[in-house]
């Protein structure tokens, strides 16, 4: 449900952007993730760290876009993003040395240290790598194509990196030992 939730403002960024165009889409996104946000505090009486500050990037970078009326600003909004997590795991790592990832899924899952730094390493690079291809798409296609990437390419890539972070976690995580029967068809 949350992934649903977190993928509303882009879904209606897309067809926003298909029927009116990247700046009405802009203003969409904006009004949807402060929506999103609203009804997010309403629900649960909190709201994330990294909701909060989506909603900053989305306010400020598709406010310059409106203010502006120019879309770079708005192409940039997701490579910030993937950038600022990157950063906030690995420099949780190297200068505060506390596994973000290994605070958040701790409760859900048991692994060795050693995995949760290859986590923690593997999630910095993909988002480093995620920035780096919003921008090649963003700047060497037209806005359509970037529009179409944001939506299927951005979505597409996340999932096969999850179901590929699900497969190597697979190999790490242990079974949960049956409890012994204490039912028996034996009878004195």
């Amino acid at each position: 449900m949350k992934f649903l939730a977190d993928f509303f403002p882009i879904a209606l960024f897309f067809v926003t952007f298909k029927l009116a165009g990247i700046y009405v889409a802009t203003g969409v996104a904006i009004a949807a993730t402060l929506l999103q946000i609203g009804w997010l505090y309403f629900r649960n009486g909190k709201v994330e760290p990294m909701q909060w500050i989506s909603l900053v990037i989305i306010v400020l970078f598709g406010g310059a876009t409106l203010v502006f009326h120019d879309d770079t600003f708005i192409k940039w909004k997701p490579t910030v993003l993937y950038w600022l997590m990157g950063a906030a795991l690995i420099l949780g790592h190297v200068v505060m040395k506390r596994n973000f990832l290994q605070s958040l899924m701790g409760a859900q899952i048991e692994l060795p240290e050693p995995i949760w730094l290859r986590l923690l390493w593997a999630w910095g690079g993909f988002f480093a790598l995620m920035g780096a291809v919003n921008l090649w798409v963003a700047f060497n296609f037209d806005l359509d194509t970037w529009v179409n990437y944001k939506l299927f390419g951005g979505m597409g890539l996340m999932l096969v990196f999850v179901v590929a972070q699900a497969i190597y976690l697979s190999r790490h995580i242990k079974p949960e030992e049956a409890a012994p029967d204490t039912t028996s068809d034996e009878r004195p």
